[in-house]
């Protein structure tokens, strides 16, 4: 009797977290609110990526990324956060890394923020409340470049 190993799987797809040569995409999320970083760390998860390291502020993120450097394809940024903003967050990330792949992470009604991220070299943005098709979306965007 065939089993289903016999069968090549029709929509059998590679993982989008993963990179041409198998490895995952090393992800740092920055966010105060510890519920989104958990969140983003289970969907990114799901599709292969790997959560390197979490900060809770931008201070932390910045340092993180420093510390870990190069081994982090992407950053996630809250834009709104203690002690240091993302915004200042991300523009001295891209001080350090003018090749950095971060994408902000926003609440609905912060688009002047965000338009200001984009101007300072973030790559793509995510709305509040995170929608886990979107977020895939945004990233694959992102890692494809």
């Amino acid at each position: 009797m065939k089993t289903k190993e016999d069968f090549p799987e029709i929509n059998a797809r590679r993982p989008d977290g993963l990179k041409p040569e198998g490895t995952p995409y090393r992800v740092l999320i920055v966010d105060d609110s510890m519920f989104v970083a958990k969140q983003l760390n289970q969907i990114l998860s799901s599709e292969g990526y790997q959560v390197v390291a979490t900060a809770g502020d931008g201070l932390e993120g910045y340092e993180k990324y420093k510390e870990l450097f190069p081994n982090v394809d992407v950053v996630t940024m809250d834009i709104t956060m203690p002690k240091m903003d993302g915004l200042t967050a991300l523009q001295k990330i891209m001080e350090f890394d003018k090749n950095a792949k971060v994408i902000m992470i926003s609440a609905l009604g912060k688009q002047d923020l965000v338009k200001q991220a984009l101007v300072a070299g973030a790559k793509n943005y995510i709305v509040k409340p995170l929608d886990r098709k979107k977020v895939l979306e945004r990233f694959l965007s992102v890692v494809a470049k």
